[in-house]
Formats: C-alpha cells, sequence, structure tokens
C-alpha cells in the first residue's frame, strides 16, 4: 500500500457511521486493512478504496491546470447585488459589467429561442434599475447572446464562463435560493 496521504472527507458523519457500522456487521471476525479500506471508502460515497484514490490523485492534476479567479474581482461584482441577487445598479467599471452580465447570461434558458419581450422579462426580473435594454444590447455585444438582424429571435450562445464569472454565478443562485 501507498504511504501518500489521501483525504476523506465526509459531508454528514451520521450516514457514515451508519454505513460503516452495516459494513462491519456483515463481516466474520476482524476485517483485513484491504477490506477496511474498501470499507471507509464505500461509507464515503465511492465504490472501494482504489475509486477514492484514483479520485484524489484527478482531483490533484485538475486543481493544478484549473485556472484561479481573482476574488477581488468577485468581491467588486457581488457589490453590485442586493441580498436576493438582483443587479442593484449597472456598475461604470467594464470589468464588472462582464461579470455582471455573466450571472444575467446564467439566468437565460439554455437552447430556447426567445423573443425580446420573453428576454426583457427574464431580465427585469433580475435587475432593479429598469433599463433591460442596456442590459440586453451589451449581452449581445459581449457575445453572450444572438439575435436575428431583425432584432427578434433570441438565443443563449452556450459558452464556459471564466473562472471569476463562475465564483459570481455561484454566489449570486445560492443568495437567490
Amino acid at each position: 500500500m501507498s504511504k501518500e496521504a489521501i483525504p476523506l472527507l465526509v459531508a454528514d458523519i451520521t450516514p457514515f457511521a451508519r454505513s460503516l457500522s452495516l459494513q462491519l456487521k456483515d463481516t466474520d471476525g476482524k476485517p483485513s486493512h484491504l477490506a477496511l479500506l474498501n470499507m471507509l471508502a464505500r461509507a464515503s460515497g465511492f465504490r472501494n478504496y482504489q475509486h477514492l484514490r484514483a479520485s484524489e490523485a484527478a482531483k490533484g492534476r485538475l486543481a493544478d491546470t484549473a485556472p484561479q479567479a481573482d476574488f477581488k474581482r468577485v468581491e467588486k461584482c457581488l457589490e453590485q447585488f442586493d441580498d436576493a441577487g438582483q443587479l442593484i445598479r449597472w456598475p461604470s467599471k467594464r470589468f464588472v459589467q462582464e461579470l455582471c452580465l455573466w450571472v444575467l447570461w446564467s439566468h437565460l434558458p439554455r437552447g430556447e429561442v426567445m423573443q425580446e419581450r420573453d428576454v426583457n422579462g427574464l431580465l427585469n426580473k433580475a435587475h432593479l434599475f429598469e433599463d433591460a435594454a442596456i442590459l440586453r444590447r451589451s449581452l449581445i455585444g459581449l457575445k453572450l447572446v444572438s439575435r436575428n438582424a431583425d432584432g427578434t429571435d433570441y438565443r443563449r450562445i452556450e459558452q464556459t464562463p471564466p473562472p471569476e464569472a463562475i465564483a459570481v454565478i455561484r454566489e449570486i443562485s445560492a443568495r437567490r435560493s
């Protein structure tokens, strides 16, 4: 067995203990070292100890490659939203505007063709300063939303948000829940 440290984190210890207890009852006598490792891994939601090790190794590899968010920018953007997750005002700084637009983009339905009034309705629910037109135009300008040349048929453009936008979207989603 390896000597590498593999952290084991469980969200709630009660179901973990219950699962471990049931697994220990099914064994005759004292379980082997590997059997005990497998029981611990299964109690925490993995198939077995090997699955736990592979998951932890993948997490380490991905953490090295995942870009980190600039949380100062995230904080600046979050100041623009109230406790209910609604945009209070249109920010003056461009980078804050863009992060706010990503939040509004996340409220639009995926793969659905919408009319201007539908987009306005969704945007009006997400902000308090009653200017859906600037938000709609800015979403189009940032290429987060597309529309026909005649101004009809709006559609959210699917793409991966930057790390800062992901952090802001998560926080605003938590506020709205």
